[in-house]
């Protein structure tokens, strides 16, 4: 499952987005994308100018706990990979943590780590650069679900 948080501010628990690819032998399976209504709910305007993301449009989005009820359901139990993997895995301890929701203890691989060991002589390891490395283009670069198939096409490639 390749995952990828943006967030409001600089607290790892503020996430506002997630994007979710989850590839089964080789395969795009299914994927998710949503706003979600951040905790603390407040924006830098560093953070929105990254992802665009702005307090109107996650005023009335569902909560994290509404969002990973289902999301759970589909993942429980398969591995997690992202782009720089402590981020996100951060961001989804940090947000349990938030809302006292116990941790599965999920397991996590980094696209970023496996990228500086296969690709030593890239200019940079950013996603955008990886992802073109291995034959992706990533058109929409800090769109979550963007970023968790770009982050999915380096793992199909590399891991």
């Amino acid at each position: 499952v390749a995952i990828d948080f943006e967030t409001a501010n600089q607290y790892r628990c503020s996430v506002c987005s997630v994007g979710i690819v989850v590839v089964e032998q080789g395969i795009i399976k299914d994927s998710f994308y949503h706003l979600i209504k951040p905790n603390p709910n407040f924006y830098c305007h560093w953070a929105t100018d990254v992802h665009g993301i702005t307090y109107f449009d996650t005023i009335d989005a569902p909560s994290f706990p509404e969002i990973w009820r289902d999301i759970h359901c589909k993942v429980a139990g398969l591995p997690f990979v992202a782009h720089n993997s402590p981020f996100d895995e951060g961001c989804l301890r940090a947000v349990h943590q938030r809302y006292e929701m116990t941790y599965p203890d999920y397991e996590f691989h980094c696209t970023l780590r496996a990228a500086r060991k296969a690709f030593p002589d890239l200019t940079n390891h950013q996603l955008h650069t990886v992802s073109s490395h291995v034959g992706f283009e990533l058109i929409n670069h800090h769109h979550a679900l963007a970023d968790a198939e770009a982050c999915a096409r380096i793992a199909l490639t590399l891991l």
